[in-house]
This record gives structure tokens, C-alpha cells and sequence, in this order.
């Protein structure tokens, strides 16, 4: 009996070890993924320009090895009767470029690499004057626009980049156009357009076949 006691006193021990790992190994993790979100964007030169949240460019920067980095906040939570405190993600970013720091909160940011440039631009004196009635919010305009300048667009994909509350900033084509989305960089999406790099911070993209353009 003794020795079944023991045994049993033991596997209990064991278990109790292995849980515990476990919900420190979990914890770690979830640490890892608040606090680690930190990426490069490297290997060829690239083209940054910072919009506004209607897609008004109002800075633009270049470099070679582009960083960025998430912020941490601590915010109060109410759990079991008492107040504590739990990292959560910021808005503010940090972007090193060549070694030089920009921190920035909210803005949309295109990351594009070097030789890559949009072939219809929406924020250009020209089109705003030819394009100045109807709601730039409404899809259906966007989806109008784009229709009107289709013949710009010298390959069998287009993508349309807008702003965050929906204004349309820019539009690339390519033959070959992917997106995956960046896990080691905050709120950003990787485009591949025939071989170059886009990276998008912050704004919504649609990638449309030509011959869907009426």
C-alpha cells in the first residue's frame, strides 16, 4: 500500500509539473507575440510614403533596411475581485530607416520597393479635377473611376490601394500579383507585383481581374 501511495503521490507531482510548464510556456508565447512583433524589410532600396487618413501623401522617405518595431501599453484590467495591470498592443509604431527613427501612430504607410511604381495616381491635380463630383466614400464611385482610366493599366491584375476610411490612393497592375500577411509586422500586408515588393500598413487593397473592369 505504501508503495502505491508513493507511486500515485509521484504521477500526481508529475502532473501538476506539466501543467505548470505549460501555463508559463503559454503565458510566454503570449508575451512573445505582444511583445515580439518586430520585423525587417531589407535587400533592395525602397519608397515610403506616409498618408493621412483620407489618403492625403504627406511625408516620403527612402531607405535600404527598414525596421519595424510594435509598442506596448499597460492597461488596467478589474479580474477576481482586484485591479491589475496586462501589456496590450499600441497604435504607435516605431520605423527605423538606415538607422534614423520615425515613430507614427494611425497614418497608412506603402512600403514600396524600388522600380515598383502605381500607374494611376487618385491624388494627382489632374485626376482630382476631372474626378471632383460624387462621394469619394461611395464604392461605386471608386469602382466608376477605375473603370474610366482601365486602359492605364498595362497588365492582367490591378490593384487598388485606398486609405483607411476608404479614399483610393493609388492602383499598380501585374501579371503575377499575391498578398500574404506580415506576422512578424504590426498591421501590415505583404504584395508581391511581378516580383517587387509592397508592403501596406494600415489601408485596404482590392486585386481585380482587368477583364472584370466593364
Amino acid at each position: 500500500m505504501k508503495k502505491i501511495k508513493k507511486i500515485k503521490k509521484i504521477i500526481t507531482l508529475g502532473i501538476v509539473t506539466v501543467l505548470s510548464i505549460g501555463m508559463l510556456t503559454g503565458c510566454g508565447l503570449l508575451d512573445s507575440e505582444v511583445n515580439e512583433l518586430n520585423g525587417t524589410i531589407k535587400g533592395n532600396t525602397y519608397n515610403v510614403g506616409f498618408y493621412s487618413n483620407d489618403g492625403e501623401n504627406f511625408m516620403n522617405m527612402s531607405g535600404q533596411q527598414i525596421d519595424m518595431a510594435s509598442n506596448t501599453v499597460e492597461e488596467p484590467i478589474y479580474t477576481d475581485g482586484s485591479w491589475g495591470y496586462s501589456e496590450t498592443m499600441s497604435s504607435v509604431v516605431t520605423i527605423t530607416i538606415d538607422g534614423k527613427e520615425v515613430e507614427s501612430c494611425g497614418s497608412t504607410m506603402l512600403f514600396a520597393e524600388d522600380g515598383l511604381n502605381p500607374e494611376v495616381d487618385f491624388k494627382s491635380p489632374e485626376f482630382i479635377e476631372s474626378e471632383s463630383s460624387g462621394s469619394i466614400k461611395d464604392y461605386t464611385f471608386i469602382a466608376g473611376i477605375v473603370n474610366k482610366v482601365k486602359n492605364n493599366f498595362g497588365k492582367n491584375r490591378v490593384v487598388v490601394i485606398q486609405s483607411q476610411l476608404g479614399d483610393p490612393i493609388c492602383a499598380y497592375s501585374g501579371d503575377e500579383v499575391y498578398w500574404k500577411v506580415c506576422k512578424d509586422l504590426p498591421k501590415t500586408t505583404k504584395l508581391m507585383i511581378d516580383g517587387k515588393a509592397l508592403y501596406i500598413h494600415r489601408a485596404n487593397f482590392q486585386i481585380i481581374d482587368k477583364s472584370l473592369l466593364n
